[in-house]
């Protein structure tokens, strides 16, 4: 049987994540309510993530919901647990799930940089125009225009005493 996620939620009390779905070919909306153990305010959102994800008894149900998504309803259990408001916890999650431009990535830990890649790779999906897509245009040309004369750099010249 194949399920249709439309909406993905979390409780506090108890600690759950919920799932609103369709059984394919059917119109009836139902909930499937995950009940979330042994999750405490030190718990790791990513992993706790994939851990449901995987788990036989949800996975045909969360087979259309990403990684991403559970993980946020992680990240507010968990903020809800460190007494935080709704607010805040969302606030937080907006900021550590945003890349800034001006940081040095060479800096990070092997942790830190392959959750910054996967943010990198989740917004480049979103935002890659397909060929099957509408408004996908093959051959693009675009004119950038030139305000001020191009310096020339030494390494790029052609002499042919370095050879």
């Amino acid at each position: 049987m194949s399920y249709l996620a439309k909406k993905c939620g979390v409780r506090f009390q108890p600690p759950s994540i919920i799932l609103v779905y369709t059984e394919e070919g059917k119109e009836k909306t139902r909930l499937h309510v995950m009940p979330v153990r042994n999750f405490s305010q030190f718990s790791d959102c990513s992993l706790a993530a994939e851990q449901l994800k995987n788990n036989p008894r949800h996975q045909a149900y969360l087979a259309g919901t990403s990684l991403h998504q559970l993980q946020k309803m992680y990240y507010l259990l968990r903020g809800h647990l460190r007494g935080e408001s709704l607010a805040e916890s969302l606030e937080k999650f907006q900021q550590e799930e945003t890349i800034d431009p001006e940081e040095d990535l060479n800096k990070l830990d092997d942790k830190e940089l392959a959750k910054r890649k996967s943010i990198m790779d989740e917004l480049f999906e979103k935002n890659r125009k397909k060929k099957d897509d509408p408004d996908f245009i093959y051959d693009i040309e675009v004119e950038f225009p030139q305000e001020e004369q191009l310096e020339s750099c030494g390494w790029d010249g052609d002499s042919d005493e370095d050879i």
